[in-house]
């Protein structure tokens, strides 16, 4: 896979290969993601509470 060639220069600045840099940016990413889905559920959640409770959930 080709990658931005600015991928390479900032990893090497930073000590680490391009794959270590990719890594940890996708980790960040999913974390945020992970973080913004989950308070998006609840927000539904709190928002719904009467309508889950009489469903059983």
């Amino acid at each position: 896979m080709e990658r931005h060639p600015d991928l390479a220069d900032l990893a090497d600045a930073r000590g680490v290969t391009v794959d270590e840099l990719v890594d940890e940016a996708v980790r960040r990413y999913v974390d945020v993601e992970t973080t913004r889905v989950t308070h998006t559920a609840m927000r539904l959640a709190l928002r719904h509470h009467d309508l889950l409770r009489r469903l059983g959930a």
